[in-house]
C-alpha cells in the first residue's frame, strides 16, 4: 500500500464516523507514523509503505474513529509558534487562547510587569509562551494536577524557559506566598457540568477535572475574582478566557467584587466573546 492510498482510506474511514477535519487527521497521523514533514509527504506520496508502519498507521486510525484526539497520539500542539507535549492528563492548548495570551503580552510590555501568576496552567502552554516571550519577567504557575505540573515542567525544559518560571501545586490560591503580582491570567475550566455529557467525543476524552466549571460553568470564576485582588499589586491586571457565552455572567461577577475597574472583553477569530480584561481599583487596596 503507497502512502496516498493509506491516507486515503484512512481518510474515508475517519469521515464515515463523522470525524472533524478527517483529511488533516489522516496526513498527520502519517507524518507521525514515518517520522517526516508534510512536505516529503506529498512529494513521495506514491512511495509503498513498510508493513510494520501500515499496521501501526492503521491501529491509530481506529484511535481517532474512537474519539481519541490526535494530539494524544502524536502527543504534538503547536501554540504561540512554539512546540507543546501532550497527553491525557492536559486540556490540548486551542488556538483561542492565543488571543488571552496576546493581550496579556501587550499589557505586560505596557506596564513592565516583572511577575505574572498563571492559574490553572495545565500543559503550561500560558506560562511557557509568557515566559518566552516576555524574557525580563518572572512566571509563576499553578495546577492542582501533579500529573499536568510534569507536562508543564516537560515543556518548559523543551522550551528552554524552566528557569524562569515556578511551578507550584496548589488548588488555585491555596499554597501561594504572600507574594504580589502585576499580572493574574487563567483559562480555567469553564464547562457546565451538565453539558460535558453533549460534548464531542475528543473533548470527551480530555481530563474532566480541566473541563468542569461547575454547575453553572462560573465556579472558577467566582473563586479567582473574589480572590485576586489580594495576590494583585497597585493597579495590577487580571486576564481571563470565558466561554463564548459567559461575557455578561463574569463582567457581573467582576462588578460585583466592587475592586476592579476598566473591564474590557475581547472576541476570538470567530467571533466569540473569548478574554476578559480588568483592573484592581486602587481605591480596593
Amino acid at each position: 500500500m503507497t502512502i496516498a492510498e493509506a491516507m486515503k482510506k484512512g481518510m474515508i474511514e475517519l469521515k464515515n464516523e463523522n470525524i472533524e477535519t478527517p483529511k488533516l487527521k489522516a496526513r498527520l497521523l502519517m507524518q507521525f507514523i514515518l517520522n517526516k514533514p508534510r512536505q516529503y509527504i506529498i512529494v513521495n506520496d506514491m512511495e509503498e509503505i513498510e508493513k510494520n508502519k501500515e499496521k501501526e498507521y492503521f491501529l491509530n486510525i481506529k484511535k481517532l474513529r474512537q474519539g481519541y484526539p490526535i494530539e494524544h497520539i502524536t502527543h504534538q500542539k503547536e501554540f504561540m509558534k512554539l512546540n507543546f507535549f501532550v497527553d491525557e492528563h492536559v486540556l490540548i492548548p486551542r488556538q483561542d487562547t492565543e488571543i488571552l495570551v496576546e493581550e496579556t503580552i501587550k499589557i505586560a510590555q505596557k506596564i513592565n510587569a516583572k511577575k505574572i501568576l498563571d492559574l490553572c496552567t495545565g500543559s503550561g502552554a500560558i506560562a511557557v509562551s509568557l515566559a518566552k516571550y516576555l524574557p525580563h519577567t518572572e512566571i509563576t504557575a499553578i495546577d492542582i494536577s501533579n500529573d499536568a505540573l510534569k507536562i508543564a515542567k516537560k515543556n518548559a525544559r523543551n522550551n528552554e524557559v524552566e528557569d524562569r518560571i515556578t511551578f507550584i501545586n496548589s488548588d488555585m490560591f491555596t499554597n501561594l506566598s504572600n507574594e504580589k503580582f502585576d499580572i493574574i491570567i487563567s483559562n480555567p475550566p469553564y464547562i457546565k457540568k451538565s453539558i460535558i455529557e453533549q460534548l464531542d467525543k475528543e473533548v470527551k476524552k480530555e481530563p474532566y477535572i480541566a473541563l468542569d466549571g461547575g454547575e453553572d460553568g462560573l465556579y472558577f470564576y467566582r473563586k479567582i475574582i473574589k480572590e485576586a485582588y489580594e495576590y494583585l499589586k497597585y493597579r495590577g491586571f487580571l486576564c481571563l478566557e470565558i466561554g463564548f457565552d459567559q461575557k455578561i455572567d463574569v463582567i457581573e461577577l467582576i462588578e460585583n467584587e466592587e475592586k476592579f475597574e476598566g473591564t474590557y472583553s475581547k472576541k476570538d477569530l470567530y467571533d466569540n466573546d473569548r478574554v476578559i480584561v480588568t483592573k484592581l481599583d486602587y481605591k480596593a487596596l
